[in-house]
């Protein structure tokens, strides 16, 4: 391959990263981007009296401190100006009238030099107007950034072929919030909202390290980082926790909207059905609702491969049926037959009927897909096609048993339907399958296969 064609199939892998962001020149200051949840905090129904709040401390929480590569920094990993945002984001919904309170001291200093000052002018001390009372909350807010789940869920991919490759890595981490409001009359607690959001990180390169003529070394290295802003994270978090807020409180009839029918206003409906689905969705952000019934039937089909004592093993069709009981989740039983031809292509072949009964692990059994582990016993009865120019009877002539394997993906296409995918191997308790006893190893079975899941019945949604 020449230079400039292993240069062109690196821009064309590259092409849609980054690219296009790289800081050619320095920017000029911009007023700061806004969250996703900006709108919607401005979008709120009017209130029919705003409310004045006090915040005196919004703060973290958590303790924690920036992960570097050389281990940990004494760098915060969550911004220390939570109270700043929170203010801000009362402000922008226009629901509360925020007052001084983390600064409260400068504040007190600041009006003491003014009565200082008015008092030095005697001759017309008359004239003077009072310095007017301090705004009182009616509520007091509290609360703060409460966890920083660092690596909640990484991961990544790569491949090099010759010198050739790429690779990307991700991690996501997580923070919470916690926002309650508080009576300044009696102290009660009239409203505690809990709100989080993730974090992504994410890395892509890609390089060439290729001799591609004597003496001539051709080197390309490319790629790019994300890190999304953890104050865009915290800000994002705090102002859905105004939302929830606002919202909440309107519901539980601790304030008003301007009009009663706003309780039916589209960021309410909104509101309420996230928060319906939230009762079933996991920590990833992944509906967690019965999918799975207790009661499914399977059909697969795909590829036999014999691994044992005669060599130029070959490929065979095959296929199978099963039933899957559920007893607790998300273990069930599965019992399963089989039949396929496994063999070489001149030395052995054979006509096998499987029976097995297994047990299957699925890990996220409430998820629309997930992997799953199939282990357990069976047994090969092995079946004698008599050929006299054609086929006359068929004959049971020996059972094998062996132990089963099995390492699977399934995705339901529809509520009763799954997809699945995967590889299976079953490694025999004698070494005769194919009446020879050598090695090390007992004879085996690989089977590639594919197939479907019916469930018989439609899942339960206790979200209803």
């Amino acid at each position: 391959m020449k230079p400039l064609q292993i240069i062109l199939i690196t821009l064309i892998l590259t092409g849609c990263s980054q690219y296009f962001y790289q800081p050619m020149r320095t920017s000029q200051s911009r007023l700061g981007a806004e969250s996703l949840q900006h709108k919607t905090l401005r979008s709120l129904p009017e209130p029919e009296e705003q409310i004045v709040v006090a915040v005196y401390k919004f703060k973290d929480q958590t303790g924690q401190y920036k992960d570097t590569e050389l281990g940990t920094s004494w760098s915060t990993a969550v911004t220390q100006g939570a109270t700043s945002i929170l203010l801000r984001a009362l402000e922008e919904s226009n629901w509360f009238v925020p007052i001084e309170r983390e600064g409260l001291n400068n504040l007190l200093n600041e009006r003491k030099i003014i009565r200082s000052s008015r008092s030095g002018y005697e001759a017309n001390e008359d004239n003077q107007p009072l310095i007017p009372p301090l705004l009182f909350g009616g509520i007091l807010l509290e609360g703060g950034v409460i966890s920083f789940d660092s690596n909640l869920m990484t991961g990544g991919a790569g491949a090099r072929y010759f010198g050739t490759g790429a690779s990307g890595q991700y991690r996501v981490d997580r923070i919470t919030i916690y926002l309650r409001a508080i009576s300044t009359s009696n102290g009660r607690i009239l409203k505690t909202v809990y709100t989080s959001k993730t974090i992504l990180s994410q890395q892509v390169d890609v390089g060439i390290f290729k001799f591609v003529d004597f003496q001539r070394l051709l080197e390309a290295e490319t790629g790019f980082t994300y890190n999304e802003p953890s104050e865009m994270a915290v800000r994002e978090a705090i102002e859905k926790a105004v939302i929830s807020l606002v919202i909440e409180g309107a519901i539980d009839g601790l304030w008003k909207f301007k009009n009663p029918e706003d309780l039916n206003h589209e960021v309410v409906s909104t509101y309420q059905a996230e928060k319906k689905q939230n009762v079933i969705t996991d920590v990833f952000g992944a509906s967690a609702e019965p999918r799975r019934t207790n009661l499914s039937l399977g059909l697969h089909a795909g590829g036999w491969y014999y691994a044992g004592d005669y060599e130029g093993s070959k490929l065979f069709p095959g296929g199978g049926a099963s039933v899957q009981l559920y007893s607790n989740r998300p273990i069930a039983l599965n019992l399963s037959v089989g039949y396929g031809t496994v063999g070489t292509q001149d030395s052995y072949q054979a006509d096998l009927l499987l029976s097995e009964i297994t047990a299957n692990y699925r890990w996220f059994p409430k998820l629309q897909s997930t992997p799953y582990l199939r282990l357990g016993l069976g047994s090969a009865f092995e079946i004698k096609n008599n050929l006299d120019g054609e086929q006359s009877a068929t004959t049971f002539s020996k059972t094998y048993p062996f132990a089963v394997a099995e390492l699977g993906y399934e995705y339901l296409l529809k509520d009763r339907l799954g997809l699945t995918a995967g590889a299976t191997y079953r490694y025999g308790l004698k070494d005769d399958l194919d009446r020879q006893e050598q090695g090390n190893y007992n004879d085996a079975l690989w089977e590639w296969k594919v197939g479907l899941n019916y469930y018989l019945q439609r899942a339960r949604n206790k979200k209803e």
